[in-house]
């Protein structure tokens, strides 16, 4: 499948992470929820936060490690593994974009600190969220997603564009998450 116009509107959390005109950015495969191979359908295809469905599936809390970030414009940018916390193992490869005037303090600082995922906070916390996925998709590893997914070769990954938003349907976050074999 070619690239559809639409694609470059998904890819732009990745894009404003990688930086840099120069840079190529994986192909995305568009496909239907019903497309998404098992498990990889079971973790993305459904309107849950990732964070609680990657625990109950792994059976371990998440942690987050932070490969890169910056903030411009009360946008914060980051690319992040989600992590099991006993194994170290990498679950998710994730490219955020977070508004961060949506969020009041002690949560913009939580947010910043870059050390637990965005859901694990929104959970902790009780802040009201909806999970609004908008695409599903299929890539080849990039050296970047491998490196922080530790894969040491080609892989052909599966993942989703995903907004969570507050319950007035404001964004809190643009998140492209990408799920390791």
């Amino acid at each position: 499948m070619s690239l559809a116009s639409s694609e470059s509107d998904l890819l732009q959390p990745l894009r404003e992470i990688y930086g840099g005109s120069g840079v190529v950015m994986p192909r995305l495969e568009i496909l239907a929820g019903s497309e998404v191979p098992e498990p990889y359908g079971s973790l993305l295809v459904h309107d849950r936060d990732m964070t609680r469905t990657l625990e109950a599936h792994h059976g371990d809390t998440i942690r987050l490690r932070t490969w890169a970030s910056s903030t411009q414009d009360g946008i914060y940018r980051r690319m992040v593994a989600l992590e099991l916390e006993h194994s170290g193992r990498p679950v998710e490869f994730g490219a955020t974009r977070v508004y961060l005037e949506r969020f009041p303090e002690p949560w913009r600082s939580l947010i910043l600190e870059g050390q637990r995922p965005l859901g694990g906070i929104l959970n902790e916390w009780g802040i009201a969220y909806r999970s609004c996925p908008s695409a599903f998709f299929r890539t080849d590893a990039d050296e970047r997603i491998r490196g922080a997914l530790g894969l040491s070769g080609p892989a052909t990954l599966y993942g989703r564009r995903n907004t969570l938003s507050d319950p007035e349907g404001r964004p809190l976050a643009d998140i492209l998450e990408i799920l390791p074999p």
